[in-house]
């Protein structure tokens, strides 16, 4: 865990209309919030698609021939080169605004709960078997508690 406050440069593009959509300032806060503690600097980009290219986006990295929620694509810098980039993520909106339905989540709770489950993922968590799934689970709950947000799962 590293102390102080971090300072994250988070840039949020809309690829699609941005009404109904978090503002860029909530995309920013609960990208900190997932962020303190384990970094003290980094730029990450945040992308919000439609299904069409959140497909295309994942069947071309991932293998998926369908939208999914978020995918999380950490930077691959050469070595020798030392820059603050964390990665990017890329959150498919219709199938957010899918699941926070079937779910009965409320959509900024579940957009809020995506951005930090990315976030933890380019920071290099993940939750390829049981015991790692149930501590990221668990860090998000405590991240997304911090934000006043309930438990996701």
């Amino acid at each position: 865990m590293t102390q102080g406050p971090v300072q994250l440069d988070v840039s949020v593009s809309y690829g699609l209309p941005r009404a109904g959509l978090p503002a860029a300032v909530s995309f920013r806060r609960w990208a900190a919030a997932a962020a303190q503690g384990r970094i003290l600097r980094a730029d990450l980009a945040i992308r919000l698609v439609d299904a069409k290219e959140g497909r295309a986006l994942n069947r071309h990295y991932r293998g998926g021939d369908y939208a999914t929620n978020v995918l999380s694509f950490p930077a691959e810098l050469p070595e020798g080169v030392n820059l603050p980039l964390l990665g990017d993520l890329v959150i498919c909106a219709p199938v957010v605004a899918k699941e926070a339905l079937d779910q009965g989540k409320p959509l900024s709770a579940h957009y809020a709960h995506l951005t930090v489950h990315g976030v933890l993922h380019l920071l290099g968590l993940d939750h390829e078997d049981e015991r790692e799934a149930e501590a990221m689970e668990q860090l998000e709950r405590d991240i997304l508690a911090g934000l006043g947000l309930p438990d996701p799962y």
